[in-house]
């Protein structure tokens, strides 16, 4: 059981990755997240009004079980599977949190100076929720799939639009912690 409990090495977890996209492939099936959004969208009717909406969404019913899986997964790693220990950041990244009004730095992944309800549901919160929320889903149709679907699918099966896209949200990555992070915050 300790074995579970551990962070598993690249070694491990990278090889795993690869049989589930050599399955994929094998199947004709790809893996990302975004497609069940629309997915979803169609099951409760929006094809009446969109035409993206109007596909045989029938067809892509074996991708929800992924979104089912990462739910269901989620809930069993966190309640059963967490090691409640500190997180091993680096003292240059404590002290430049610190610097932006973050107390406990390294005690959660999930801050409460960004995620408890009070922070979330003030009107700065909501916010950066809503802005975000469009840009993401805009950003995700935009690039014609999310970070899973490019970064594992895609660069799985040499896709030079993947590659493209990877590289542009790594570089949009880079921008929003650098220059767009310290204003909001």
């Amino acid at each position: 059981m300790e074995y579970i409990l551990e962070p598993w090495p690249w070694y491990i977890s990278g090889p795993c990755i690869a049989i589930v996209m050599f399955i994929l492939l094998y199947f004709g099936r790809t893996f990302g997240m975004s497609s069940n959004l629309r997915t979803l969208c169609a099951i409760g009717g929006a094809g009446k009004k969109v035409d993206f909406f109007k596909f045989d969404w029938k067809a892509q019913r074996w991708n929800l079980v992924v979104v089912l899986g990462a739910i269901v997964g989620g809930f069993i790693a966190h309640n059963f599977l967490s090691n409640p220990i500190d997180i091993d950041l680096s003292q240059q990244t404590v002290l430049d949190l610190n610097a932006l009004g973050f107390n406990d730095t390294g005690k959660s992944l999930l801050p409460p100076e960004l995620f408890s309800w009070e922070n979330v549901l003030s009107i700065k919160g909501l916010l950066i929720l809503t802005i975000g929320g469009f840009l993401v889903g805009f950003g995700t149709r935009y690039a014609g799939g999310c970070t899973s679907g490019h970064a594992i699918t895609g660069l799985s099966s040499l896709q030079l639009p993947s590659l493209v896209a990877v590289v542009g949200f790594f570089i949009g990555g880079l921008i929003m912690i650098h220059l767009i992070y310290p204003i909001l915050f």
